[in-house]
């Protein structure tokens, strides 16, 4: 038996789909918690919530996952799809735009912006920009403000509320290169810096059916912006699952638990738990990719006319804008495998396939634009019912009671 002392892996689970639907906890995982935790209810091995939800602090979530699944979750132990963003320093002294919903500023402040212009701000000061509305185009329009500062990048954190308020805003400041108060005579392109946290085309909740995520209005978004001037929007980042920058994030964050907790074994096997084949399974199998092609002098990501990762040296990965600001334990784990569970986007409405090359999702794309399809990435490596059923397969495979 493996001595249990000193776990040698590390478990990513998913939120919403897996251990929760909407604010309504699914039954399984609450066995599945009876198994994670010792007798002190500590985690008997290191554990991170990666969630592409983004409309709050990770604090928040964390009080509220813990509430719900009555075990006190730290913070520090959750991955929000913006949490990347605070090894960005290159962004947090510029003017950045901020779209998304929820206590939006204090999020962007809480991972490290310090100049935050909101979609309201820019509606205060040019309120002749947003007329989709008729109740809310002004009677009087306000002379131009001049004074009002250049933006330097366009920071998408999740799905707002009203979409064309924020689509037309958003589109006028990559139009106007960030200066508002003046009509721009040419297209700039390359335009500002753009990026984007979740890409979930569609999410669960109580509804019957998914609803639209933040992918669906990034789809919005790059294809006005092509109608309109021919162009591809393009963007500096594309962070939260499947992105590599997360999963090497929550990595990061893994060994750092490690080392909190006094275990010295390395952390040389990833369990990543989903719901999502198009984003959970997705991302854990590209992130494995890397890891297996990590002996070569540089590394990319497989995504169309884009890069994400730029270098990687000594076995730790180097983003482009990406700086630790604190000392998170580097290293490399073995692999990254990939649990995909049916309470979820994914529902397993006959028995598992008999070939295990059979595809378990159609061939529809319902991944982001910049990130090319490959069958094989959308493949499990094990597909079971709920999460406590993902756990005893872990506890199997790591020999463990």
């Amino acid at each position: 038996m493996v001595d249990e002392h000193s776990p040698a892996f590390g478990v990513l689970f998913d939120i919403d789909g897996v251990l929760v639907r909407g604010t309504t906890l699914i039954p399984a995982a609450k066995e599945a918690f009876r198994l994670l935790l010792d007798k002190n209810g500590k985690f008997r091995a290191p554990v991170v919530f990666v969630t592409n939800a983004g409309n709050c602090v990770r604090q928040a979530r964390a009080q509220q996952l813990s509430a719900i699944l009555e075990v006190e979750i730290p913070q520090d132990q959750v991955i929000l799809s913006h949490s990347p963003l605070r090894m960005f320093h290159r962004f947090h002294d510029k003017q950045v735009l901020v779209s998304g919903q929820g206590p939006i500023a204090e999020i962007a402040k809480n991972v490290g912006f310090q100049h935050i212009i909101t979609i309201d701000m820019i509606r205060e000061a040019f309120p002749q920009l947003d007329v989709v509305d008729h109740s809310r185009r002004p009677k009087h329009l306000p002379p131009p403000k001049m004074d009002f500062p250049q933006i330097e990048a366009v920071i998408l954190f999740g799905e707002p509320v009203r979409w064309e308020t924020n689509l037309q805003l958003i589109i006028d400041v990559i139009l106007s290169d960030g200066k508002l108060a003046s009509a721009p005579h040419v297209v700039p392109y390359p335009h500002i810096p753009v990026l984007a946290c979740n890409m979930d085309l569609l999410w669960v909740t109580e509804a019957t059916m998914p609803r639209f995520g933040h992918g669906t209005f990034l789809v919005c978004l790059e294809n006005i912006f092509k109608k309109i001037t021919g162009l591809e929007l393009r963007y500096e980042a594309l962070i939260g699952k499947p992105s590599i920058i997360t999963y090497k994030y929550a990595e990061c964050v893994l060994r750092q638990q490690a080392m909190k907790r006094g275990w010295t074994a390395p952390i040389q096997r990833l369990y990543a738990i989903g719901d999502n084949p198009m984003a959970d399974i997705y991302g854990a199998n590209l992130y494995n990719q890397h890891i297996q092609a990590a002996c070569g002098d540089q590394v990319h990501a497989q995504v169309k006319g884009h890069k994400v990762m730029e270098t990687l040296k000594e076995e730790s990965v180097v983003l482009k804008y990406f700086k630790p600001e604190e000392e998170l334990p580097l290293g490399a784990a073995d692999w990254c495998k990939s649990i995909l569970v049916c309470t979820g986007m994914y529902r397993r409405y006959n028995e598992m396939p008999s070939d295990p090359e059979e595809s378990v999702v159609e061939t529809v794309f319902h991944g982001h634009r910049d990130f090319c399809f490959d069958p094989s990435l959308v493949e499990p490596s094990w597909i079971v019912e709920d999460v406590k059923e993902a756990v005893e397969l872990i506890y199997k495979e790591e020999g463990w009671v």
